[in-house]
C-alpha cells in the first residue's frame, strides 16, 4: 500500500488535554509507587524513567491516532495497532448512531463512522462525533466523513 498517507483533517486540541491528563497520571502513579515500596535512589529513577517512557510513547501513538487516506484505500491508526484497506475491499462508508446501555438506560454517544467491507463484515475508524479531534467542531466531522465518502466513491468508479 502506499506511503503518502494524508489524514483529511487537523487533530483537535482534546488530544491535549488526554496527553497532559495521562502525564499528571502518571506523576501520581510514580509518586504511589515510590511512597508504596519505599524507594530511593536508583528505585526512584528506574521507576521515573520507565513510567515516562511509557507516557512519552502513549503521547506519540496518540498524537498519530485517526483515519488517513490515500489513492489505494485507507489506513486506521488505533492506540494498539493498525489498520490498512484497499478501497477495493470497502463496500460503504456509513454514518452509524452509536448507543451503550447502562442497566436499564440507553445512552447515545454520537456518530461514528463505519466502512461496510465487500465481505460483509464493519469496520469501526476512530472517528467519533464527539470525541477528541471533533467535539466541538460537528461541521469537521462531516466534511471529514463526506471526504472519506468521496475518495471510496472515486476508488470504485476506478479511472476514467
Amino acid at each position: 500500500m502506499a506511503d503518502n498517507w494524508v489524514r483529511p483533517y487537523e487533530p483537535g486540541s482534546g488530544r491535549w488535554l488526554v496527553i497532559a491528563w495521562e502525564a499528571f497520571a502518571l506523576t501520581l502513579l510514580t509518586w504511589a509507587s515510590i511512597r508504596q515500596f519505599d524507594l530511593m535512589g536508583h528505585g526512584v529513577r528506574v521507576v521515573a524513567g520507565l513510567l515516562a517512557a511509557v507516557w512519552v510513547v502513549g503521547a506519540w501513538r496518540i498524537l498519530r491516532l485517526g483515519v488517513y487516506v490515500s489513492a489505494e484505500g485507507v489506513l486506521i491508526r488505533g492506540l494498539l495497532r493498525s489498520r490498512a484497506m484497499r478501497w477495493r475491499d470497502i463496500a460503504g462508508v456509513r454514518l452509524h448512531r452509536a448507543t451503550h446501555r447502562l442497566g436499564p438506560w440507553q445512552i447515545e454517544s454520537g456518530n461514528t463512522v463505519l466502512l461496510e467491507r465487500t465481505d460483509g463484515a464493519t469496520v469501526h475508524t476512530e472517528l467519533w462525533e464527539r470525541g477528541m479531534d471533533f467535539h466541538s467542531r460537528p461541521t469537521v466531522f462531516r466534511a471529514v466523513y463526506q471526504e472519506i465518502r468521496n475518495r471510496h466513491r472515486s476508488a470504485a468508479a476506478g479511472p476514467h
